[in-house]
């Protein structure tokens, strides 16, 4: 993951404060997909190694595969939110507790550019990648499609609808978290951010959670994965596609991350993936940009 630290220009992490100079990486709220380091991972996937139909390193930790949503089984499930019961119960799988969590006033802080050393533009971007992430039942995103205001929701899929209508990953190079990541550089804003806004037990929190092994993982998985940003799964003989975003490690790493943000927001990631219609997986793979327009598509998703 490269130089990570949380550390500006001439600064450096003494003993006492080591455990919370933690990789940049913990400090992007939900927006973890936006990795775009100079290194590059080659290879194939490893092969299955449990039955949630997903290989290494789109499988994530063994220990926490199955902390993830699994596949959804009936249309009832579609795009349904955890629930904060479940989100609770996830987050003390992975390490997390709501007491972990940013205060109110922290959290406002960061999601509106106040605090100390704010930015009304960072926060933007920030509370973008959160509305990307928890796009379910109740949350829908708003589009330009066809010349029509349109919403959608497509979390569970591992897609989103960007302002202009177009459909894609939400590792897309043309999302939001992509954009983050002039906030997330050594030095940079949101690490200046934290530092200066009492949040380091938060983030110390968050570093000794399952966050920093599937962070690994899921760093590997979009590496790999092109411009579509598409995962693979393959169960029961059955080959289908997913958005990366619902891959085990980089659910959970997002989860991790919007949960010390805001637990209720958490709660309202999805509970299960779904495949996308192979129609539409097919023309995200082809397109040269990874997008399609959503309102040729749509009828996919009905």
């Amino acid at each position: 993951m490269g130089n990570t630290e949380i550390a500006s220009p001439g600064r450096r992490c003494g003993s006492s404060t080591r455990r919370a100079c933690i990789s940049v990486l913990a400090l992007i709220g939900a927006c973890l997909l936006s990795l775009t380091a100079t290194q590059t991972v080659s290879g194939q996937p490893m092969a299955n190694t449990s039955d949630t139909g997903f290989a290494i390193p789109f499988a994530g930790a063994p220990a926490y595969e199955h902390v993830a949503p699994p596949q959804m089984t009936s249309p009832e499930q579609l795009n349904q939110p955890l629930g904060q019961s479940l989100a609770d119960t996830i987050a003390g799988r992975i390490g997390l507790d709501r007491a972990d969590a940013l205060t109110e006033q922290q959290y406002r802080d960061l999601s509106t550019g106040g605090g100390v050393g704010g930015s009304g533009e960072a926060a933007e971007v920030i509370v973008a990648c959160v509305e990307i992430l928890t796009n379910t039942v109740g949350r829908p995103l708003y589009s330009e499609v066809d010349g029509q205001r349109t919403p959608s929701v497509l979390a569970g899929y591992g897609l989103y609808v960007n302002p202009g209508g177009l459909l894609e990953s939400p590792a897309n190079a043309d999302a939001p978290t992509r954009q983050v990541n002039t906030l997330i550089a050594p030095g940079g804003y949101v690490g200046t951010w934290l530092r200066d806004n009492g949040a380091v037990r938060t983030l110390a929190a968050l570093y000794r959670s399952a966050y920093t092994v599937q962070a690994a993982y899921g760093f590997a998985a979009q590496q790999m994965s092109g411009t579509a940003q598409l995962v693979t799964n393959t169960k029961g003989g059955v080959r289908t596609e997913v958005g990366m975003s619902m891959a085990p490690p980089l659910w959970i790493v997002n989860f991790a991350l919007i949960y010390i943000l805001n637990p209720a927001l958490a709660a309202e990631m999805p509970a299960y993936w779904a495949p996308i219609p192979p129609q539409v997986a097919a023309a995200i793979t082809a397109s040269p940009t990874g997008q399609v327009p959503f309102g040729d598509y749509a009828a996919y998703f009905q």
